[in-house]
């Protein structure tokens, strides 16, 4: 079938189911809240072993971010405004403000390929025509954003701890944007001086920042593999279609048992962006119906590594290239 014809088949997934969101939220909240009050108590006995606590902890954290995540499409629950503030309320566990993020991410689904429409709510990512007609220090600060070591480290601290303190990418769209920043803000402040009044700096240093450093870079990995693989979709608004973008353009991120549960089947990530309302939990459903969909796209955990040295696209043989790939067109 062709991208938009799944959509139609896709739809009978849709509904969310109230007792296995608030199953899944539950499992998953828990486990977190107390995972970090034990790093705390146990950080007067070692620090390392509360920081070997922070850093598992910050499984639970990803999974929050993806149900955090599902509210933003309205697929956790049926009555959009609980979900909302359900966002809301993770994103300040996820130093996120969910109302600017929302946004963002909607634009993500509507132009995810589109290679007129780079530049919000994606990874900066160039042709090889591009690349090469830049000057030396265009290609040096690519080379750099494209690194692993800065896209994997530098960037997800940037994304979370800076970027997010501000509604970048919509910061003349009115009010409603300036306000969730700032009360995400607010609150994330408030949690903050309270930890550091009750625990002092080394809860912050030793249960904070592991877990939200592991969980940023975690989730900058997942955006990444998702999008960012060799057959995947890039083209020019003329020729550029939503469900082909949808379908072509996102992996199928085939993760162990262990590894799907943590981040909450996000690597069916493109059954997801045919269709976003589908539960998280019901995207395991989808995949075991339509074995086509399970094969379509498919990327292991070990083929996964290879993308972080894919950079550019090639608009002729339309595959992500690494540079040495790029260069060697050239000869």
């Amino acid at each position: 079938m062709q991208p938009s014809e799944w959509t139609r088949v896709l739809a009978k997934y849709r509904e969310p189911i109230l007792s296995r969101s608030i199953f899944e939220l539950i499992v998953t909240l828990a486990p977190f809240v107390a995972i970090w009050a034990l790093a705390w108590w146990i950080l007067s006995i070692s620090p390392w072993l509360a920081m070997a606590l922070a850093l598992a902890n910050a499984a639970f954290l990803v999974r929050l971010f993806m149900i955090q995540h599902d509210c933003g499409h309205g697929a956790f629950f049926k009555n959009r405004r609980v979900g909302d503030w359900m966002g809301r309320f993770i994103g300040v566990l996820t130093l996120t403000p969910y109302d600017i993020w929302r946004k963002t991410h909607s634009i993500h689904h509507a132009t995810t390929g589109n290679l007129d429409k780079r530049g919000v709510g994606d990874l900066p990512t160039l042709t090889v025509r591009e690349y090469r007609e830049k000057n030396w220090v265009g290609r040096a600060s690519y080379r750099l954003v494209r690194n692993p070591l800065f896209l994997f480290g530098v960037v997800p601290f940037y994304t979370f701890f800076l970027q997010n303190r501000l509604p970048i990418g919509l910061m003349r769209s009115g009010w409603r944007y300036w306000f969730s920043a700032m009360a995400t803000n607010v609150a994330i402040g408030a949690a903050l001086a309270t930890i550091g009044w009750l625990g002092g700096w080394d809860v912050l240093l030793f249960v904070f920042l592991p877990t939200m450093l592991l969980a940023a870079s975690t989730g900058m990995w997942l955006f990444y593999v998702q999008h960012q693989f060799e057959d995947t979709f890039w083209d020019h608004g003329g020729d550029w279609n939503v469900h082909d973008a949808a379908f072509n353009g996102s992996s199928h991120y085939d993760l162990p048992s262990i590894l799907r549960w943590i981040t909450a089947n996000i690597g069916v990530h493109h059954v997801h962006h045919l269709a976003s309302r589908i539960p998280f939990y019901r995207l395991g459903e989808v995949v075991r119906d339509h074995d086509i969909l399970a094969q379509s796209r498919r990327l292991t955990l070990w083929e996964s590594f290879r993308c972080a040295r894919l950079h550019l696209w090639d608009e002729n043989s339309r595959k992500l290239l690494s540079f040495s790939d790029a260069r060697a067109l050239a000869t």
